[in-house]
């Protein structure tokens, strides 16, 4: 099959998580939901485009390593919704206003947050998509090269500092591709290398790890996430140290 491997680096990285309160957490490795809206911003989707959206999310089969360990980082982040640039409503690089609905505190209260991060870690992720209909493999790979509108990683403020798209290559599966991929990655200096990674539930069921179940299929037509699946976790070591 084709697979697409991407190289995830920026100084900053949030995959989202279960929120806690006032603590927007980020799990491990990418959800399910983030890398549909990656993919639908680089093919052009806008964010009303729920069915399409959900029939993408459907298809994506991915495996994911760290290659260089990342550093948690927790941003104590307040905004203040009374300045007078944000009560008003704000125009777009797209030429459509935007302005916050529901009471006066969502309105023009002081938001806080704990935003949680990873920093300064690199990761392969070796993905798919099943089926044969559009978008296939091939466009999405030229959509990742030239994306409609910029991508980030997680959050707008998590800017890749290197192309997503690293290659396409035929492989048996995605852990297969990613496997293939193991220790190839070259290290930042005082980086230290990671192994640890994540893979669909179904294959490397003879590898060492766990299955854990995750909740990261988001509704796009009702805006929430629902649904809950299962996946691998565990070390997949360097070829020279396997």
């Amino acid at each position: 099959m084709e697979v697409l491997l991407l190289r995830f680096d920026a100084p900053l990285m949030s995959f989202g998580d279960v929120i806690v309160d006032h603590h927007n957490i980020t799990d491990r490795f990418p959800r399910l939901s983030l890398l549909t809206g990656l993919f639908g911003n680089a093919l052009g989707y806008r964010h009303g485009d729920a069915e399409a959206l959900n029939a993408l999310q459907a298809r994506i089969e991915f495996a994911a390593r760290w290659e260089v360990e990342p550093t948690a980082l927790v941003d104590y982040h307040t905004v203040d919704l009374g300045q007078p640039k944000m009560a008003n409503k704000g125009w777009t690089t797209r030429g459509v206003a935007e302005h916050r609905d529901g009471g006066s505190d969502a309105k023009l209260g002081t938001h806080i947050r704990y935003r949680h991060y990873w920093a300064n870690g690199v990761m392969t992720v070796a993905m798919t998509l099943t089926g044969h209909t559009e978008p296939s493999v091939s466009t999405l790979a030229k959509a990742l090269q030239e994306p409609a509108r910029p991508l980030f990683l997680g959050r707008k403020t998590c800017l890749p500092a290197a192309p997503l798209f690293r290659e396409m290559v035929e492989a048996p599966d995605v852990l297969a591709a990613l496997q293939a991929m193991s220790g190839k990655t070259s290290l930042r200096p005082g980086a230290r290398r990671s192994a640890s990674a994540c893979w669909p539930v179904h294959l490397g069921t003879d590898l060492p790890g766990r299955v854990v179940a995750i909740y990261d299929q988001r509704d796009w037509c009702n805006q929430i996430h629902s649904g809950r699946r299962l996946r691998r976790e565990g070390i997949l070591p360097d070829e020279e140290a396997a």
